[in-house]
């Protein structure tokens, strides 16, 4: 069985939103934390329906892999500074 995309996902009448970002995690019994996973969570919430939110550092790693559309730079809720961020236009899935 092949890996579901955001177009069989809508098929179902689903609307989804993803974040990726890249970095250390603390892991902690069954879970994971730390500064990554908040800027992940953070991104989430700035996606949109049916968009693939990335952080800078993964469009600088996957610039080859796919193409982005730059989102401009937000502040993300209890992190200093602000973070460029990018909508994934073309993953490598389809």
């Amino acid at each position: 069985m092949r890996g579901r995309t955001p177009r069989d996902v809508a098929n179902l009448g689903l609307v989804i939103r993803s974040a990726v970002h890249a970095g250390e995690v603390e892991i902690a019994e069954a879970s994971i934390r730390g500064v990554t996973v908040h800027e992940a969570s953070r991104i989430l919430a700035l996606a949109q329906p049916d968009e693939i939110l990335a952080s800078d550092t993964i469009a600088s790693l996957a610039r080859d892999a796919a193409t982005f559309e730059d989102r401009g730079e937000h502040e993300l809720r209890g992190m200093r500074g602000v973070r460029r961020l990018f909508a994934v236009c073309s993953p490598p899935f389809e």
